[in-house]
């Protein structure tokens, strides 16, 4: 990373900032087995239409989805899917902290509280 200039630490921030939203994250895990269209992810992810494509078309800009319009219908696909790999590293991550915080939290707890 020390070898970015500020152009391209530009568009790593904006790639982060995609993954930096809850329901583009269900987008993504949604899109893990296979291509699927609003419709599809709609209903999977539980938002609305019109929230799921805004999400959808910055995760295109972003570069993290594909589309391919077919008739009528558009549909998404990973573009790359290491980014998969990235979302492992860092929920394994979150949950080793998750686990410390508790550990300390019960080193402080009373017993009562437990």
């Amino acid at each position: 990373m020390s070898k970015l200039d500020d152009r391209a630490l530009l568009y790593v921030a904006k790639y982060f900032k995609a993954l930096a939203e809850p329901m583009r994250l269900k987008v993504l895990n949604a899109l893990q087995d296979g291509e699927k269209n609003v419709s599809q992810l709609t209903e999977i992810s539980g938002g609305t239409q019109a929230n799921i494509s805004k999400h959808l078309s910055m995760l295109a800009e972003s570069g993290l989805v594909k589309r391919e319009a077919r008739g009528t219908s558009v549909y998404y696909s990973i573009a790359n899917p290491s980014v998969y790999e990235l979302c492992e590293l860092v929920c394994g991550q979150v949950a080793d902290h998750m686990t410390s915080e508790a550990d300390i939290k019960m080193m402080f707890a009373t017993p009562q509280s437990i």
